[in-house]
């Protein structure tokens, strides 16, 4: 009885877990961030921290281009460069002004992304979850438009 009470155990331990494998973590706000945000779509990701001047710039354009993509199976995420969490966080987007989801969990292992040295740094990456772009320094929101057109008429 025991056996067959931890063998069904273990199973419903499985699918629980095998549930939650996919989702990217929490965002700025504490809001649990759902695969179906990320997967299958095309992401814009930004990697951004509050000592960059660039990316203090640059942030508006994104919150801009985040705004211009809304309902387009397209998504703009940040990740802090600086890995901070929690109510410092959510501190740091608000004080720079960000708009979009920032994921409190970077995703560069899901993605296979290079570590960066120099910000800002954003990707593109494919709806097959293939980065198909590394855009070195300050992006405007008609300059990563463009890249994305371009990419997806090709894809």
């Amino acid at each position: 009885m025991t056996r067959r009470l931890a063998a069904a155990f273990a199973i419903f331990a499985a699918l629980m877990l095998g549930g939650c494998g996919n989702d990217y973590g929490i965002d700025q706000n504490g809001q649990k961030v759902a695969a179906e945000r990320l997967d299958k779509q095309w992401l814009v990701l930004n990697y951004w921290a509050e000592w960059c001047g660039p990316c203090r710039t640059e942030i508006p354009e994104l919150n801009t281009l985040a705004d211009q993509l809304k309902g387009k199976n397209i998504g703009v995420f940040g990740v802090n460069f600086d890995n901070v969490q929690g109510e410092e966080l959510k501190s740091a987007s608000e004080k720079l002004g960000i708009k979009f989801t920032v994921l409190a969990q970077d995703p560069s292992e899901i993605f296979d992304l290079p570590r960066s040295e120099a910000l800002p740094v954003t990707y593109i990456i494919d709806n097959k979850g293939k980065v198909r772009e590394q855009l070195m320094g300050e992006q405007t929101a008609a300059g990563v438009m463009a890249k994305l057109q371009a990419l997806q008429a090709i894809h």
